[in-house]
């Protein structure tokens, strides 16, 4: 008696990388969000993300390299890229006050929009680990792009302008941060849109003043 043919199996359905990558990523910012810096480690994430630790060695090599690329992922600064805006071409040819006034505007508006970034940037103040080693370094690395994009030469007609700028931005992320437990700071109300665009108008002054509005 011959039997029917038995079927072959079927192939394992191929793991869809990309799909763990992100979740295992968002895990990484779930855990800091929920339980600080403390708690961030390969199980705890392995755990949040629903995965094999495993995973987390296979794709990342470790911890280190996971908080590296969760770093690099804009979840938790915004790249230069976003504050590029979508058509890189037309920024590059704006005059050089509107080229930084812009990058400014929109820096204010990334960080505005990732709350857990605030939660961070406070943490930071008391806490040193090797997230927060790498997340500085990180930063450091994108100030260099930036000033790049708002080019030497330019800068140059106004020397004070890169140390105001640090000022400026450090200025923002304090804001920011303070805005978390308070309303109003010097009389403006840093939950409102409205406060926000009146500290926006001032740089865009003080780069008219400094750059103005030649190409």
């Amino acid at each position: 008696m011959t039997g029917r043919p038995h079927a072959a199996p079927a192939a394992a359905r191929p793991r869809d990388r990309a799909a763990t990558e992100e979740r295992i990523l968002r895990a990484v910012g779930e855990v800091l969000a929920r339980d600080g810096f403390g708690a961030v480690g390969v199980n705890a994430i392995a755990r949040q993300a629903g995965v094999d630790k495993v995973l987390i060695y296979r794709y990342y090599g470790g911890l280190p390299a996971l908080l590296a690329a969760w770093g690099e992922s804009g979840r938790f600064w915004p790249t230069v890229d976003e504050l590029i805006g979508p058509d890189p071409q037309a920024f590059e040819c704006l005059p050089a006050a509107e080229r930084y006034a812009q990058f400014l505007d929109r820096f204010v508006d990334a960080l505005r929009a990732r709350p857990m970034t605030l939660e961070i940037l406070a943490a930071e103040v008391v806490v040193r680990n090797e997230l927060t080693a790498i997340l500085e370094s990180q930063r450091e690395a994108w100030g260099e792009r930036a000033t790049r994009l708002l080019r030497p030469a330019d800068l140059a007609r106004a020397p004070e302008l890169p140390d105001l700028t640090l000022l400026l931005v450090a200025g923002v992320q304090y804001l920011l941060v303070r805005s978390r437990k308070i309303r109003i700071f010097g009389g403006i109300d840093l939950h409102t849109d409205a406060g926000w665009d009146r500290l926006k108008a001032a740089v865009r002054a003080m780069a008219q003043r400094a750059l103005g509005g030649t190409p």
